[in-house]
């Protein structure tokens, strides 16, 4: 925990720094990361397994160069710093602001690559970020980061751009992801993760699980479908949250599907074996069992006792429903597909519905057709927001064999709770000021008790000045010469006409200023406590201290950064049950 807030603060002070640099000297610093992490791909693949246990080296070797060649290939171009777009017909300039310091909370399923990209991505958008590894792959990830933050530092990122914690544990992630300084939350993991993640009380692109479907058309490539569904199936042994889950097959053309697949390596089990698989491979939490993530079909099949051909390369369980009752239907983040058999493309409609439901809501299906309207058909009604066609979904849900954003954090949207339904890219980790220039001019008003004349003519809008420049409309002579004394009075004569006198004894800070005003107390002088507060503001804390009481604060309250800077200075705040500020 302590780590954890010292990253972050280290990671605020980089930030200042970092969100001032130009284009050109961010994208240096991303070219130098791509670069350095470039010879490491193998060596960063191979750790993963040794540490993890988890994947394929060839397999994880082909994410890490997609995430430092592809991914930096596809935002190398991305203007990041300054004016991103001018609209001249609205004119409206569009300006790109840093989010802030992120954290990146990392998963020991796609280690190195994840790392790699959450990386660079960040940088590029001028963001500080802290690493929070997975406990089981705090060593390959903090390999990675090492590199990349050697090279970033040499290409000139300030010190503290790139930070990892090296001790690991939920509570440190926890504290990591409540620290004031951070302002993002990038998190890609379980369930759980995402659901703190989003709890934390910042802003937080959270990724959950995927159990992808695979509809296969009764006008589909049956040879194309099966390959594509094994080859997704078995890259990194299932790892990917987009992996295939299950096939949903016409029956139309399910002999020449299923002959297909066990052509290409897949086994269907018969149903007592199934059932065995079901009870090893799936915990009474409905989980994927860890033991049996990211490992091979042979040595799944051998560590549960059922006998399979020697090439197997995919388990295959028939099932007639969805749930509770049918474990095999949960995403497996290994090598075993659930199968089903439908009458019509309507039918197969919603029994892809029903899986998405089980634990992918939002995440990714495909479709292996060549009827395009049925393809319209599955865009238009199933709840996922990737929904890539005749391809793996694998493959084609993060951008490599399809036109898709390339990423490795990919959004759910309001179907699986997420904010976005994007594939996470630089843009959105940048706010977007937005300089907006008159195109109608406003109906002017006189002020109280003055009779204003109006301009003789109404300033035409024209092109777009430079940012440097403002677009002024006239001001009526009696208006500029209107002194402040005057206008003071009858301000006091409009209120005292309310009821409203003028406020003597607060005054209010300008925002982002410390308060001035603040009737100064000793603590000595404060009366007890008043009963638990969940939430205190800055006019709590002046309440307070005009009636010369303290805050009692909850366990869990929540108190704004202008309260405590002011409750702090007068010593106003009572913690629960601790008597101490």
């Amino acid at each position: 925990m302590a780590e954890a807030r010292q990253l972050a603060r280290a990671a605020r002070a980089a930030q200042l720094q970092l969100g001032e640099l130009p284009q050109e000297r961010i994208d240096a610093i991303v070219d130098a990361m791509a670069a350095a992490i470039g010879p490491h791909l193998e060596p960063l693949a191979q750790a993963a397994v040794d540490e993890t246990g988890f994947g394929v080296v060839a397999d994880k070797v082909q994410k890490n160069r997609f995430a430092a060649e592809q991914v930096h290939a596809f935002i190398r171009p991305m203007r990041t710093v300054g004016v991103l777009r001018r609209d001249e017909a609205r004119k409206v300039i569009e300006i790109g602001e840093p989010f802030g310091v992120v954290a990146a909370i990392v998963p020991s399923t796609n280690p190195t690559s994840t790392a790699i990209y959450k990386v660079l991505i960040a940088l590029k958008a001028r963001c500080a970020l802290v690493i929070s590894p997975h406990p089981s792959a705090v060593r390959c990830i903090s390999r990675t980061a090492e590199v990349m933050a050697a090279a970033a530092a040499q290409a000139g990122a300030p010190t503290g751009s790139i930070g990892w914690m090296r001790t690991v544990t939920l509570e440190g992630t926890q504290e990591l992801m409540r620290q004031r300084e951070v302002a993002l939350i990038l998190a890609t993991g379980g369930l759980g993760l995402v659901r703190a993640a989003y709890s934390a009380g910042k802003p937080a692109y959270g990724v959950g699980p995927g159990n992808a479907p695979c509809y296969v058309h009764g006008s589909a490539d049956p040879a194309k479908a099966a390959s594509d569904i094994v080859v997704g199936k078995t890259f990194d042994h299932g790892l990917l949250c987009s992996s295939p889950n299950s096939v949903v097959a016409d029956r139309a053309v399910e002999p020449a599907l299923r002959a297909a697949l066990v052509a290409r390596g897949a086994h269907f089990l018969a149903s007592a074996d199934a059932q065995t698989l079901a009870a090893a491979l799936v915990t009474p939490q409905r989980l994927p069992n860890p033991a049996l993530v990211g490992r091979s079909a042979l040595d799944i099949a051998r560590t549960v006792g059922l006998q399979v051909p020697p090439g197997t390369r995919v388990l295959v369980a028939e099932l007639d429903g969805v749930g509770r009752d049918y474990p095999l239907s949960i995403e497996k983040l290994c090598p075993v597909l659930s199968y089903y058999v439908v009458d019509d493309w309507r039918a197969g409609c919603e029994r892809c519905k029903a899986i998405l439901r089980y634990g992918g809501m939002g995440h990714t299906m495909s479709v292996h057709a060549r009827d395009d309207e049925v393809v319209l058909q599955f865009g238009l009604h199933k709840p996922a927001y990737r929904i890539v066609v005749n391809t793996p979904t694998t493959h084609g849900s993060i951008g490599l064999t399809t036109g898709l954003a390339p990423a490795m954090t990919l959004g759910c949207g309001g179907f699986g709770g997420n904010i976005t339904s994007d594939n996470i890219t630089p843009l959105h980790l940048l706010n977007i000021k937005r300089v907006a220039y008159e195109l109608r001019a406003a109906a002017t008003a006189p002020l109280v008790g003055a009779a204003v004349a109006q301009p003789a003519t109404t300033p035409q809008a024209d092109a777009m000045p430079d940012v440097a420049s403002a677009h002024r409309p006239a001001v009526p002579e009696r208006v500029r010469t209107l002194d402040a004394a005057t206008l003071t009075s009858r301000i006091d004569q409009f209120l005292a006409s309310r009821g409203i006198t003028r406020q003597t004894d607060l005054a209010v800070a300008p925002s982002g200023t410390p308060p001035q005003a603040a009737p100064s107390v000793s603590p000595a002088a404060l009366q007890p406590a008043d009963p638990p507060a969940d939430f205190v503001c800055e006019d709590d804390v002046r309440q307070a201290l005009r009636t010369g009481r303290r805050i009692h604060l909850a366990a869990r309250a929540i108190v704004t950064p202008a309260a405590r800077d002011l409750g702090d200075a007068h010593d106003v705040f009572v913690a629960d049950g601790t008597g101490t500020t």
